[in-house]
């Protein structure tokens, strides 16, 4: 990765802030694999850590140790090859007593690859902490992992005897449009909004992914060389992703499987049918991890009640995957670039643009200037009844100000123009709403487009307009 630091400003004000405290922190910073979590305490800290440690992937608990007495050892020769992680720990004790610095900062990066079967890694760190660190007013203990569930359970929600020692946490999400359009332009790129935004809709947002890109090249030629070439480096992405972030990730892969294929997501029940897994607490628990991760979200749909909770895809990158980066059958190397005109790339764009409004879900509130109304999104579904044809309103923000903004996303490559069909569509989904939820609150028909839509003799019909710039735009404190 590129040695400047995009955006992050919060992550390293807040980090700062812990580091120079007076007292001893125990920070935890977690995120998906590749979001530049390590970067943004390398950066922070600079060379001002007394010890690091990077836990080796794969590896068993001598390995681990070995890496650990080595990594120790260059900064105290004394230290002893510890046979466990309490003598690990002990050893790292007798090495920071003897340090000289005022803060004593400790970074242990991919903290989740430690914890080994067996290990008693967890209750060593706890011992080291509560029965040592927690004692003084000098160490600052950051740990970092890709696994974020297991961070959330072992570290962040611990009931043990890390409960409630943790003093810190700080989630690094992947990047915002507007963060996204901040590294391309520090690093040379000429993209335009509508590009960074289909760069978004590829990669998520994540930073390392960015990093593997061309200025010299268009984003097509990009997204050609990173995923379809024979020697594509983001090629087999998606399986390093899960098995890096789930040790058994088959279960977790078949639910955003299942998800991939409806915009406004499913049930348990329709998860349950379409993966064939069983309905039990495992099941309940890698939806949970996959909320965790920021892969998924559960929502109630309006109008109903928590038993029928939907699951949707949230995850950009993921979503790409299904449509194209698996779909590639012959092993086309400009598979992007033969597909920009095509059917599958209108229904996934389509897609992928819901996806990243429902990711700045804050701009769009800020956008309408409700920002400090209460509100919540969903989305809404109704079969055809006796009063007319049935209707789906992929978003829906439901304000405390008696108030409904019907959103509708529209991607296009210029002004939308709304044509005689959408104008039908969107007046069936208004009054079907109305019939059907019998609401007293003003509905809204909001559009949001890549240009705006084009003035013409249906474009009245639409109260308020949000555009891409709109979702650029940074979050106003």
């Amino acid at each position: 990765m590129k040695d400047k630091i995009i955006g992050r400003e919060l992550e390293i004000r807040l980090l700062q802030e812990y580091l120079h405290s007076e007292k001893s922190e125990f920070i935890a910073i977690y995120g998906r694999r590749r979001v530049g979590k390590t970067f943004l305490v390398r950066q922070t800290i600079g060379e001002n850590a007394c010890f690091t440690l990077t836990g080796m992937e794969n590896s068993g608990l001598q390995e681990q140790l070995a890496n650990f007495y080595f990594a120790l050892r260059k900064v105290y020769p004394k230290a002893n090859h510890p046979q466990s992680w309490l003598e690990a720990f002990d050893e790292l004790e007798n090495y920071l007593e003897t340090c000289s610095e005022t803060k004593k900062i400790i970074f242990i990066d991919e903290l989740p690859w430690l914890d080994t079967v067996r290990s008693n890694f967890i209750g060593a760190l706890e011992h080291f902490w509560n029965a040592w660190a927690s004692a003084r007013d000098d160490v600052k203990l950051i740990v970092c992992g890709s696994a974020t569930s297991w961070m959330i359970d072992n570290i962040i929600n611990n009931r043990g005897g890390l409960h409630n020692r943790k003093t810190h946490q700080i989630y690094v999400a992947p990047f915002t449009l507007h963060e996204s359009e901040q590294y391309f332009k520090t690093f040379g790129f000429s993209f335009r909004q509508k590009e960074i935004a289909e760069c978004y809709m590829t990669m998520g947002g994540v930073a390392y992914y960015y990093s593997l890109m061309r200025p010299d090249e268009s984003v097509a030629q990009n997204i050609d060389r990173l995923f379809f070439a024979s020697n594509g480096e983001l090629k087999g992405e998606f399986e390093n992703l899960y098995r890096s972030l789930y040790k058994q990730a088959g279960d977790h892969i078949a639910i955003v499987t299942a998800l991939a294929t409806k915009t406004k997501g499913l049930t348990r029940k329709e998860i349950l049918q379409q993966t064939d897994l069983n309905n039990n607490q495992k099941f309940t628990k890698t939806l949970d991890e996959l909320e965790k991760c920021g892969f998924i979200r559960q929502y109630v749909p309006f109008g109903k009640t928590k038993r029928d909770v939907l699951y949707q895809l949230m995850d950009a990158f993921t979503l790409f995957h299904f449509h194209f980066a698996n779909e590639n059958a012959y092993q086309d190397e400009t598979f992007w670039i033969n597909s920009l005109n095509s059917p599958r790339y209108r229904a996934w764009s389509g897609y992928a643009f819901e996806v990243l409004c429902l990711n700045h879900i804050t701009q769009i509130k800020q956008a309408l200037g409700i920002a400090g109304v209460q509100s919540r999104v969903c989305s809404w579904l109704a079969k055809s009844d006796d009063g007319g044809n049935g209707a789906q309103i992929d978003l829906l923000i439901d304000r405390a100000d008696q108030t409904i903004n019907v959103c509708e996303m529209k991607f296009s490559r210029a002004e939308y123009e709304i044509t005689r069909t959408d104008a039908d569509d969107f007046d069936n989904k208004l009054e079907t709403f109305i019939r059907q939820t019998n609401t007293r609150k003003s509905l809204m028909l909001t559009l949001i487009t890549s240009f705006g839509v084009k003035k013409n003799k249906y474009s009245g019909q639409v109260q308020k307009q949000i555009t891409l710039a709109d979702l650029f735009e940074l979050p106003k404190s």
